[in-house]
């Protein structure tokens, strides 16, 4: 199984308006409401493309129930996600994106989340440690709550790390510089990220960075261009056939994925960024985070284009 964690669990609305026009009153015509954060986003995609996960981190309060009580609602059969979340008292938090039809913009809005106290956050290691015992590959992925230490994500890649499974960090700001340093198998941050981090607005330059600071690949999303890969093995940058409009939240959750189930898999880069790329594209396509347009995953993955680059990693 794949083990993803989402320290930060969110509800997950989100609202179709005709247009989005500031200071003004909006009728919504289309309301969905999903389980997520990051991490339940990728176990959700993980399950469709035929992978057992385990959704952990923290859930509390009214909102958390409403989480809970979604996850358990999915469909199971084959395969499935499995509810390792740990209660906190406070209350999980909302998240909202507002999509405007007119130009398929998505405007999101962001709840900070429930404080975790440090009894919490102790329970939550017990648990982590024994679920890593079962785990293929694990996914680290999203925002601290309040509470959480900032070097939190790089303790959980050094537990990891000890038990011998290949770990993802999807996060940003602090939290990554920390956790790069526990010297993760993969980090996945975006243009913006690696260029907070590294200083660098060359993404490619600021993958190497990222490699000697301590992530042993480092895969980029690079938006409407696709991804690049830096990684030991060498350079690949994959490219969607053409650009597309719609809802790009949990785009990013259907790349980690992509990758986490290629590496489980076996496949090779190019192989895994096809399938990240696809994946992450089709999302776009779909109205909620965490599903994918199945149809058009299916039409894009032979159509990504890979290109290698000839330098060393």
């Amino acid at each position: 199984m794949i083990l993803t964690v989402t320290l930060n669990t969110a509800l997950d609305l989100t609202y179709d308006v005709p247009a989005l026009v500031p200071h003004s009153s909006h009728r919504v015509t289309a309301l969905s409401e999903r389980p997520g954060g990051k991490g339940v986003n990728v176990a959700r995609v993980l399950t469709a493309l035929g992978h057992d996960s385990v959704v952990t981190g923290f859930a509390g309060g009214a909102t958390g129930a409403v989480l809970r009580t979604m996850l358990a609602a999915l469909p199971t059969g084959p395969v499935a996600v499995t509810d390792a979340l740990v209660p906190v008292a406070g209350d999980t938090r909302r998240t909202l994106a507002v999509v405007d039809r007119a130009t398929g913009d998505t405007t999101q809005f962001n709840e900070p989340g429930p404080h975790v106290t440090a009894d919490e956050w102790t329970a939550f290691l017990a648990s982590y440690g024994e679920l890593l015992t079962a785990a293929d590959a694990v996914a680290l992925c999203g925002s601290l709550p309040p509470g959480i230490h900032v070097g939190a994500y790089a303790e959980l890649v050094r537990l990891a790390r000890t038990a011998g499974v290949p770990v993802l960090l999807d996060t940003s700001g602090e939290p990554l510089r920390r956790g790069i340093a526990a010297r993760p198998d993969l980090i996945k941050p975006n243009a913006d990220e690696l260029a907070q981090l590294t200083g660098s607005r060359d993404p490619l330059r600021g993958a190497r960075d990222a490699r000697r600071r301590g992530a042993h690949g480092v895969i980029a999303s690079l938006g409407p261009a696709g991804m690049l890969a830096v990684s030991p093995d060498g350079t690949w940058q994959a490219s969607p056939p053409a650009p597309v409009r719609g809802n790009p939240t949990g785009a990013g959750d259907s790349a980690v994925a992509g990758l986490l189930s290629g590496l489980v898999e076996g496949l090779d880069w190019p192989d895994r960024l096809r399938r990240a790329v696809a994946l992450s594209t089709a999302t776009v396509l779909s109205p909620t985070a965490g599903e994918f347009d199945r149809a058009a995953y299916e039409e894009l993955l032979p159509r990504v284009g890979i290109e290698e680059h000839a330098d060393a990693a």
